[in-house]
């Protein structure tokens, strides 16, 4: 892409944008999804807006022929392989994911050969081809009834994040659970030294805290310790913290996520101040799909997102199968 077509791309756009975009769906019949990290103007326009397992199920029953995936890489791939007969577009394929690459195929073939009749738990961020090599894929909410569901005496190799790996192990307190250090940038930059400092200054707001997170443990120590009451810090998933944010009957929640979701959780409750536990927890991959190139994917039908087929048919079994246990839990990723 030439620099100039570079620019025209994430030129300022009109007002009356976010309608065009709904047109232009129309005439592509075209659903578009939108995951809680996106921009709030990207999450206002999208038709759905949800976590990762909420998305899934749309895809899994969606009767539009295109599914624009506004979120990144490895969701775009979810939503080819649960609906291989639509189209899927993603605004900008260069929307990557730090965790999704903490382990590849190769890695995990090798982990499982070291550890003969494991079961594979791998989180939903991950690619194809991960998933592929996976028994059952799961999210941060139904992780521990995912991991709870396999016989206590077989061995599970759960990947690719330490910190939500950790938080079902104690959880569970299950010692057979090998965990694979991979971790997402943004989360794991969300420490407990920030969090302290926040709960020093706001001793009375709620915390609602990301199983991902570098600051988990610290959230536990911190209740442990009778800093924070047990009450009123939660480890929630995105649309754990939307249904925990209706509810809440706090004057402020600390949040600790990817900023992009104190959008959802403002709407859900706006008689609630939501502040972030580390503003500077933005994943610039989230930010790549903007209003401008959501335009332009519907105008040009790109960027297009493909799995080959044998991937997919294997990768299915594993995504299904964590369809099927969320469903029994209220929240997802």
């Amino acid at each position: 892409m030439t620099a100039t077509s570079e620019i025209a791309v994430d030129a300022p756009l009109r007002g009356d944008w976010a309608a065009e975009v709904r047109e232009l769906a129309r005439q592509r019949d075209a659903v578009i999804l939108a995951h809680n990290y996106q921009l709030p103007e990207i999450q206002e326009v999208a038709h759905h807006v949800g976590d990762s397992l909420g998305l899934s199920r749309v895809a899994a029953a969606a009767k539009a022929s295109t599914i624009v995936f506004c979120g990144v890489h490895f969701m775009a791939e979810t939503a080819k392989i649960l609906s291989y007969d639509k189209t899927v577009l993603i605004p900008d394929e260069r929307a990557g994911c730090s965790l999704a690459e903490a382990i590849n195929a190769d890695q995990l073939r090798a982990w499982k050969a070291e550890h003969p009749g494991a079961v594979v738990v791998s989180y939903v961020n991950t690619t194809a081809a991960v998933k592929a090599e996976t028994d059952i894929c799961c999210t941060s909410s139904n992780a521990v009834d995912v991991v709870a569901s396999i016989p206590e005496d077989t061995p599970v190799l759960f990947c690719p994040d330490q910190f939500l790996g950790a938080h079902v192990q104690r959880q569970l307190n299950r010692p057979n659970m090998h965990i694979w250090l991979g971790e997402c940038h943004v989360h794991a930059g969300i420490n407990g030294a920030q969090l302290r400092a926040r709960v020093d200054a706001d001793p009375d707001a709620e915390l609602f805290i990301h199983p991902e997170c570098g600051c988990t443990t610290s959230a536990l120590y911190l209740v442990g310790a009778g800093v924070v009451p047990e009450t009123r810090a939660k480890i929630l998933s995105t649309s754990g913290m939307v249904a925990a944010a209706e509810r809440t009957t706090a004057r402020k929640v600390l949040v600790a996520t990817e900023t992009g979701m104190l959008h959802q959780l403002s709407k859900a409750n706006p008689f609630v101040v939501f502040e972030p536990v580390n503003r500077a927890a933005v994943c610039k991959y989230m930010k790549m799909i903007t209003p401008a190139r959501l335009l332009r994917s519907l105008r040009d039908g790109v960027d297009v997102v493909d799995v080959p087929p044998d991937i997919a048919e294997r990768a299915r079994r594993s995504v299904e199968r964590m369809i099927a246990i969320g469903a029994s839990s209220p929240t997802g990723e």
